[in-house]
């Protein structure tokens, strides 16, 4: 069963896609649409960091027993994310181009770091943690 690695990479192409498109807009300045793609990304992006840090950790770690492994490390890169995303938010107010592309194209390879681990790592091993269960993990995380 690979529920949790289907729907959580599912997840992640949709919330690039999101900054892809936000990046396109505000590359040409267009902040009129650059500004509501990067926010309805954020808004994305920070929904599936809480349903991974409030449902998904915290049940592998009761499952595992592991609370000093991978999941730690990934708590540190979304937080790593979440400020990216406060400066970013600043460079739109500000309408800072230069900036928020500068800040995206950090963001973006954190973001692919990131997911490489999860989807080839700790994704797999919940996925076989929980087993028949893990479908029933990926409708309490609501993505």
């Amino acid at each position: 069963m690979t529920a949790i690695t289907e729907a959580l990479t599912a997840d992640h192409k949709a919330c690039d896609e999101l900054l892809a498109q936000a990046e396109d807009s505000i590359s040409t300045a267009d902040w009129q649409t650059g500004s509501p793609l990067f926010h309805n990304f954020r808004e994305r992006l920070e929904r599936h960091l809480a349903a991974e840090e409030n449902i998904l950790f915290p049940k592998f770690e009761q499952a595992t027993g592991q609370t000093a492994g991978p999941t730690q490390m990934m708590r540190m890169e979304h937080h790593q994310m979440r400020q990216l995303l406060v400066e970013m938010d600043q460079a739109v107010s500000e309408q800072d181009d230069a900036t928020w592309l500068g800040l995206s194209e950090t963001l973006m390879m954190l973001i692919q770091q990131h997911n490489m681990k999860e989807q080839q790592i700790l994704y797999p091993m919940t996925d076989q943690v929980f087993g028949n269960t893990a479908a029933d993990v990926v409708q309490q995380m609501g993505l």
